[in-house]
C-alpha cells in the first residue's frame, strides 16, 4: 500500500494547532510591529483571526473553508508596499517556527504566501 503524502495542514497539526499560531502571529508579532500594526487599528481582530485561521489553513493544504474576499478586494485602499508584505510574511515564518514548524515547511508556506503578493501590493 502507497504512503499518503501528508499536506502542510497535516504536518503543522490541524486547525487547532494554525489557530495558536495565528493568535501568536496577531499577539505578539504583528500588533507590536510599527510597520503594520496600524493597518489592524479599526478591524474587528477576532473576526480577522478566524479569516486568517481559515484562509492559511487552505494555503497549507487543508480543507477550504475560506470565504472571505479575494486577496485583491481584502487589501484595495490599503497600497500595501513589498516592506508592508515582507514584515507579514516574516512574522508568519516566526510563528510557525515558534510553534515547532522546521524551516523547509516554513519555506514551503511562504512560497505559497508569496504567490499572493501581486493580489495584495499596491491595491
Amino acid at each position: 500500500m502507497a504512503e499518503q503524502t501528508q499536506t502542510l495542514y497535516d504536518k503543522v497539526g490541524g486547525e487547532a494547532a494554525i489557530e495558536k499560531v495565528v493568535d501568536y502571529f496577531y499577539s505578539e508579532l504583528v500588533l507590536k510591529d510599527p510597520t503594520v500594526s496600524h493597518f489592524f487599528e479599526n478591524t474587528d481582530m477576532e473576526k480577522q483571526r478566524k479569516h486568517q485561521t481559515k484562509f492559511i489553513s487552505f494555503a497549507l493544504g487543508g480543507p477550504n473553508q475560506y470565504s472571505g474576499n479575494s486577496m485583491a478586494k481584502a487589501h484595495k485602499g490599503m497600497n500595501l508596499q513589498p516592506a508592508h508584505f515582507d514584515a507579514i510574511a516574516t512574522h508568519l515564518g516566526e510563528a510557525l517556527s515558534h510553534f515547532g514548524v522546521d524551516n523547509d515547511e516554513i519555506a514551503q508556506a511562504l512560497n505559497k504566501v508569496n504567490t499572493l503578493k501581486d493580489d495584495i501590493l499596491y491595491q
